[in-house]
């Protein structure tokens, strides 16, 4: 008789202590409940909290990424864009996570959503394409602050893809087309005024030294024709052309 009732209290605490066994990863955090109360926050490990009395939820402490779905933007010139980015952010304090929202993920992406919305309609169009990166801190900033009260921390907020109007492609793809023709025509342009420069000294240089002409002259003649049977007109300059004269006569 009293082996059965030890039995009986074995099976009783058995069945009493390994509801309440609980084990938490390293990147987790047990926030318990003491009948519907806040109590305490476990670390990880294995736990043991009071059954039917104690109530525990865990709280993922990782760094989580939040897509910020695609928002419709009207920027400060007047013009409508897609925007979308991804919001990086890491609870630091679980009793906060639990008891201040429902859903801390959720109110910190519906938050964001806003505040993209908001920040982005400050900016002109080529402004948000040019300050990524200052509408993005912007942003965080923005977030950070409300999301503080509910213990979470916006490490990074980035902005991804900036879809415009298809006619504002067009416009743009025809002003970089001209402005890549434009810089092509500078590009020549400064190429033909160096050439001629060369030229120019060149040409002073020769005029300058005592039979350069002559000699330059040859040396053209020298390159017109390798082929023995093509005919070559050859137009000596005046300046050699009267001194042979002028020795003849003599």
């Amino acid at each position: 008789m009293g082996l059965a009732i030890l039995v009986i209290i074995f099976i009783l605490l058995i069945g009493f202590i390994i509801p309440g066994i609980r084990i938490i990863n390293q990147y987790e955090r047990g926030v318990v409940l003491r009948l519907g109360k806040f109590s305490r926050i476990l670390d990880p490990g294995f736990r043991v909290i009071i059954p039917y009395i104690d109530k525990m939820v865990k709280v993922d402490v990782r760094t989580t990424p939040m897509d910020i779905p695609k928002q419709e933007v009207i920027t400060r010139d007047n013009v409508t864009v897609n925007v979308d980015a991804v919001v990086y952010a890491r609870v630091i304090d679980a009793g906060k996570a639990v008891l201040e929202t429902t859903s801390y993920k959720y109110a910190t992406s519906t938050f964001a959503q806003t505040a993209l919305r908001d920040v982005t309609g400050n900016f002109d169009l080529d402004e948000i394409l040019s300050k990524r990166d200052e509408i993005s801190a912007q942003i965080r900033e923005i977030v950070d602050t409300q999301t503080d009260k509910w213990g979470i921390d916006i490490e990074s907020v980035k902005l991804q893809n900036i879809e415009l109007p298809a006619d504002m492609k067009r416009a743009m793809a025809k002003q970089a087309e001209a402005e890549r023709e434009r810089r092509a025509a500078i590009i020549s342009a400064e190429g033909e005024k160096a050439a001629a420069t060369a030229v120019a000294e060149a040409a002073g240089l020769l005029a300058q030294t005592p039979g350069g002409i002559n000699i330059r002259t040859l040396q053209t003649l020298e390159k017109i024709s390798t082929d023995p049977s093509q005919k070559t007109v050859i137009l000596l300059p005046t300046d050699l052309t009267d001194k042979n004269l002028g020795s003849l006569r003599r």
